[in-house]
């Protein structure tokens, strides 16, 4: 990364990035995706770059990118200064997202590291970021034990084993399971198929994504783009789920790694600076970001990876799969966002407590109808709105709400919600 930075106008809709912070309730939010682990050390600094420029709230997405809230129009350019001085590897230009443990983990088929970092290099050479739009995104799925099937993207690629070869079965315009499915290639021919692919989306314009070429046109324009790069036209797909960061996970040179969550993605550097003190007591070389908002601790010993996990839950952390906060995904919301109508986050700890043993679904409580925290569909979704708490049941904020309560009512008919379901699903 380099330093200094001065702050850039934003597109509408671009993400908020070191150089050009987003607007929100509580300052300027900045964003960053890191590409490799952070050694323990330098994740203390970021902490305390958080802490000196910030309102010290540090946040992990489901994009795995790590967010700072509380900045201002000055202390957003200290604080870029400060991690550019840390020199994390860090995405810059159009998202290339792998598995979180790609390059150490023990399962993994296809170097989803090296291949990204290549496919890297290309879209900077060509320059294909200023032709699309900012929320553009690719994701190169190596297999392993944690995978990308929650995560939505323009571009996908995932690795599969066909008796003795490696494949890369290509998708566009969503997560594993809604994307539209293109055709099966070799590993040699990836690069160039996502060139193509992003180039089919820039031909559209700076606004498009995937999806509205999609919705426009089908599928022809991207498989015309990959037809000559390998002859199977339809890919064979395993169909298995590798979502959860959460987790204890073998690594290729024997040791492990341990996936903790962020309750509703977020921590205070305080608690994540106690995190980090029970993880250099432990032996953990450093941390990476996962997508589902988690953290993973890398290089612990076998005989130690459960202690370390045990101390990271006595500090609220999430480390069970089943935790019920992961079922509840929350935005900032008011006061944090100026665009919410609902104190998302401050509800969420409360409606999780009142699910956890009688739901198995996912709610997405959303402070406006923007829905940031959540794109896809949930068995319950909240709305903050000038009216109420709008719900919707089996779909996105975009759909229609079958009722609007007052936010002080919401736990009470979010309980009404989970009984008439439960009811329902004992009927069938």
């Amino acid at each position: 990364m380099s330093a200094p930075v001065t702050r850039q106008p934003q597109r509408r809709g671009a993400c908020p990035g070191l150089s050009a912070p987003m607007p929100t309730g509580d300052g300027l939010l900045a964003r960053l995706l890191p590409t490799d682990t952070i050694s323990l050390a330098t994740f203390v600094a970021l902490c305390e770059a958080a802490r000196t420029y910030g309102n010290g709230i540090v946040e992990v997405t489901s994009r795995s990118s790590i967010q700072v809230r509380g900045l201002s129009e000055t202390s957003a350019l200290q604080f870029a200064d400060a991690i550019a001085a840390l020199d994390i590897a860090a995405e810059d230009g159009v998202p290339v997202l792998c598995n979180a443990l790609a390059g150490l983990d023990a399962d993994e088929i296809f170097d989803s590291a090296s291949f990204a970092e290549n496919l890297r290099q290309h879209i900077a050479r060509r320059d294909i970021a200023s032709r699309l739009s900012p929320k553009v995104s690719i994701v190169i799925d190596g297999g392993g034990a944690i995978g990308l099937d929650a995560v939505a993207a323009d571009i996908r690629l995932r690795a599969e084993k066909r008796h003795s070869d490696i494949m890369l079965d290509v998708s566009v315009g969503g997560d594993h399971n809604h994307a539209s499915k293109l055709g099966s290639i070799a590993p040699i021919h990836g690069v160039e198929a996502v060139i193509g692919l992003l180039d089919v989306i820039a031909r559209h314009g700076s606004e498009t994504r995937a999806r509205g070429v999609l919705a426009a046109e089908g599928t022809k324009a991207f498989r015309v783009a990959i037809s000559g790069l390998d002859p199977a036209l339809e890919s064979r797909l395993r169909g298995i789920e590798r979502n959860t960061p959460i987790g204890t996970f073998q690594l290729r040179d024997g040791t492990y790694a341990v996936g903790i969550g962020l309750a509703f993605g977020h921590a205070d550097s305080t608690a994540l600076n106690r995190l980090i003190d029970a993880a250099d007591a432990a032996g953990v070389i450093g941390l990476r970001t996962a997508p589902g908002r988690a953290l993973l601790a890398i290089g612990l010993a076998p005989d130690r990876a459960a202690a370390f996990a045990t101390q990271a839950e006595r500090l609220s952390f999430v480390t069970r799969a089943d935790d019920p906060r992961r079922r509840v995904i929350a935005c900032a919301g008011a006061p944090i966002c100026a665009s919410a109508h609902i104190a998302s986050r401050a509800l969420a700890p409360a409606i999780a407590g009142d699910i956890a043993e009688h739901f198995a679904g996912t709610i997405h409580i959303s402070g406006c109808a923007k829905g940031c925290a959540h794109a896809a569909s949930a068995v319950l979704t909240v709305v903050g709105t000038a009216e109420g708490c709008a719900l919707i049941a089996n779909g996105t904020v975009r759909h229609a709400p079958f009722a609007v309560v007052p936010e002080s009512e919401l736990r009470v008919a979010v309980k009404g919600y989970v009984r008439e379901s439960n009811k329902e699903a004992a009927h069938v």
